[in-house]
């Protein structure tokens, strides 16, 4: 079942699919960390991190690979496609989701920024750049037919099989 607007219940996972998770509870202290482990760990300029109870979280489907990132941390990835997904302290009781695996990322706002000596110089000229582009709304090439028809990407809701049954994985 897949997450809905109303209940505490998230849901979430890897680009390709094969590594899905529910969270029964909504996270809390979800943050922006601009530090350069969180930058080179999602391959951007900041993370944002949602933390939640390991006894509120469960992979549904699949696995995580690990990569363990200095001595006390680990970060949880899909080997398949290579999404990064997780941050976790083995021993804290809480593992923090990246907000992007979630399904509906709008519902995990954050609230506060660390890291911030490592700050993209640019960071805070976001908001001035225009921005009412929908995706592919620039097409030159004739890409957007192919993409979609040769899409791989999960959807943003559980499914029961993925990838579809019959579907060509080359």
């Amino acid at each position: 079942m897949a997450d809905q607007p109303g209940d505490g219940r998230l849901t979430g996972g890897c680009q390709c699919g094969a590594v899905r998770f529910a969270c029964d509870t909504p996270p809390s202290n979800v943050h922006v960390c601009h530090c350069r482990m969180c930058q080179k760990a999602v391959g951007g300029p900041f993370a944002v991190i949602c933390p939640v109870q390991k006894s509120d979280f469960r992979v549904t489907r699949g696995a995580f690979s690990w990569f363990r990132s200095s001595a006390l941390a680990r970060r949880g990835f899909c080997s398949a496609c290579g999404t990064p997904m997780i941050f976790d302290y083995p021993d804290f009781p809480d593992i923090g989701v990246m907000a992007g695996a979630f399904d509906q990322p709008s519902r995990v706002p954050p609230v506060v920024q660390y890291g911030n000596e490592s700050r993209v110089e640019w960071f805070s000229e976001l908001v001035s750049l225009p921005g009412d582009r929908p995706t592919y709304s620039h097409d030159p090439m004739g890409y957007l037919p192919r993409i979609k028809a040769s899409n791989r990407q999960h959807p943003d809701h559980d499914t029961t099989d993925w990838p579809p049954s019959g579907r060509d994985e080359s």
